[in-house]
C-alpha cells in the first residue's frame, strides 16, 4: 500500500519531463507527510482540447467517484489495486479514461519486526522524482451553486501492485511506479487499449523498483501533525 509520501519540490522539474502545459496557481506547499484526504500535485491529460491539455493540478488524496453522494467515501480509496481496478465500479471507469500521474519525492512504508512497526522512507538513489501511477475523478457538490467555483473536486488514488526485491522485504505492497518513457501512454485519455497500458505499467514497474533504497526514519514520521525534512531524515 502507500499511505503517506512527500512532495519536497518536484514542479520545475515535472513540467520538463512530463512535457506539462499548464501549471496551477494552486498548488500545495511541498510537504514531508502527505496523508489521505490531503492535497497533492497530479499530472492529467485534460480532453476538452484536441490535442489534450496535460496538467499539473492539485487533488485531494482519496477517489471521489462522480455518482457518490457524500465525499468521505474517498478516505476508503486512497489506494486502488492494479489487479482489481478493472472489475470495480469505484476504479472502473477512471481507469479507461481518467489516468493521471502523481509525482513524489518518496514515501513511507511500515515494517513489522515482532510488536513494532517500524518507518521506511523509501526514495530514489539519485532523488530524481518517483511517478505513482494513479487515477483521478472530478465530483460535483450538489449543495453548493452553479456558479461556485468550489462545486467541483478533483480528487485521486495511488494505485499499488505486489512488491518484488527488497521493497518486498518491507511491505506485501508497494505503489505502481511509471517512468518517463510510458508517462504519455498512461495519461492519454480513452480506453480503447486500457488493458494493454495497464499490463505495461505492471510489467515495468519492477525494474523501476529495484532503482529505489531505503532508509529507517523515526516515529514522529506517524503524526500526520509532523511535517518537516527531519522526518525523511535516517536514524540508527
Amino acid at each position: 500500500m502507500c499511505g503517506r509520501f512527500v512532495v519536497a519540490n518536484v514542479a520545475s522539474e515535472l513540467v520538463g519531463m512530463l512535457r506539462v502545459d499548464v501549471v496551477s496557481d494552486e498548488l500545495p506547499a511541498p510537504s514531508y507527510n502527505i496523508a489521505p484526504t490531503d492535497r497533492a500535485a497530479i499530472v492529467l491529460d485534460s480532453a476538452k482540447t484536441d490535442p489534450p491539455t496535460r496538467r499539473l493540478e492539485s487533488a485531494r488524496w482519496g477517489l471521489v467517484p462522480g455518482w457518490a453522494k457524500d465525499p468521505k467515501i474517498g478516505v476508503r480509496a486512497f489506494n486502488a489495486r492494479s489487479e482489481e481496478v478493472g472489475s470495480k465500479p469505484m476504479f472502473r471507469k477512471a481507469l479507461e479514461r481518467r489516468r493521471a500521474i502523481i509525482p513524489a519525492t518518496g514515501y513511507y512504508e511500515w515494517k513489522r519486526e515482532g510488536e513494532r512497526k517500524i518507518p521506511h522512507y523509501i526514495h530514489s538513489a539519485d532523488e530524481t522524482p518517483l511517478l505513482f501511477a494513479g487515477l483521478y475523478e472530478w465530483w460535483r457538490d450538489p449543495t453548493k451553486p452553479e456558479d461556485d467555483p468550489a462545486r467541483w473536486l478533483l480528487s485521486f488514488t495511488i494505485m499499488t501492485r505486489d512488491s518484488i526485491g527488497a521493497l518486498g522485504s518491507i511491505h506485501d505492497r508497494m505503489p505502481l511506479f511509471l517512468d518517463a518513457a510510458h508517462a504519455d501512454a498512461w495519461l492519454e485519455p480513452g480506453g480503447e487499449n486500457t488493458r494493454d497500458v495497464l499490463d505495461a505499467a505492471i510489467d515495468a514497474a519492477p525494474t523501476l523498483a529495484g532503482s529505489l533504497t531505503s532508509v529507517i526514519v523515526g516515529s514522529a514520521v506517524g503524526n500526520v501533525r509532523n511535517n518537516s525534512p527531519a522526518l525523511i531524515e535516517p536514524v540508527a
